[in-house]
């Protein structure tokens, strides 16, 4: 080898990447060999390469998929940090939201003190203006900010009131690591027309078993503690739950929001 390249094995050596990792980063075009030998098929590369090589080790070492390794080597240093910092925020949320579930899980059912708040109440047909969404946890406080910014903006836009109250119905269970089927809607009167994904659809008229949130219950884990307290409330009393459970803003007594099924 010239004093420009190295063989794999000493390239590899160099920038700490097994010949396996070496043989599947060029079959993804990530990493291609300088040069290959016809003869021979000793793949050789530039030391001009090793820089990109310890990029794509440094990834690889904190787990990133191949294609967004690929992504970030191809970036500047600065705009790599800045995609880095993002993605490592994304992680620590993800991280706390599976040790809240963990915390959650840990517990040895409903709390008394809650399950005894739980009441009954009586909900006329009321029309919404909603927009519903497949999302992961991560992606909830997403939707649901802009949902009701949307929303509340073509009310108005529509001449209408826009002080509904919000609803956020979950349809599916939503996860750090998998997507579910989340509504978020506002409570409207008047005529109007739907637009882009904001639909128009009637709830029915039904009951209620819901539960004002303690203001030191309304974040994981303990909010699960409240969705507990209501379903425990529902077996106790052979309630039937008819429908998804919602999470409805305001909530009452000053409370900032309520848990409630439909029963």
């Amino acid at each position: 080898m010239n004093d420009r390249h190295l063989r794999a094995g000493e390239f590899g050596a160099a920038a700490q990447l097994s010949p396996k990792a070496l043989r599947l980063y060029a079959e993804q075009g990530l990493l291609l060999p300088a040069a290959v030998d016809p003869a021979t098929g000793y793949r050789s590369y530039s030391v001009d390469q090793l820089p990109r090589a310890r990029v794509i080790a440094r990834l690889r070492r904190l787990g990133l998929p191949l294609a967004r390794i690929g992504y970030l080597a191809d970036l500047t240093p600065e705009a790599r940090a800045l995609e880095l910092r993002g993605w490592l925020h994304t992680q620590r949320r993800l991280l706390d939201e599976r040790a809240a579930g963990v915390e959650a899980a840990q517990g040895e059912g409903a709390d008394d003190a809650l399950t005894a708040l739980v009441a009954v109440r009586e909900v006329p047909a009321t029309k919404v203006l909603c927009r519903s969404a497949r999302i992961t946890s991560s992606e909830l406080p997403g939707l649901v900010e802009g949902g009701e910014r949307d929303i509340r903006a073509h009310l108005r836009a529509s001449g209408l009131p826009a002080d509904g109250r919000r609803i956020v119905t979950f349809h599916e269970l939503v996860t750090p690591d998998s997507e579910g089927l989340v509504e978020v809607a506002v409570a409207c009167t008047g005529s109007l027309e739907p637009v882009a994904d904001l639909a128009i659809r009637l709830v029915a008229a039904h009951a209620e078993a819901y539960l004002p949130v303690p203001a030191s219950h309304e974040d994981l884990p303990l909010i699960l503690r409240v969705y507990d307290a209501v379903e425990a409330w529902t077996d106790a009393g052979g309630v039937l739950c008819t429908g998804s459970p919602y999470e409805i803003t305001p909530g009452t007594g000053g409370a900032l929001f309520d848990v409630a099924y439909p029963v």
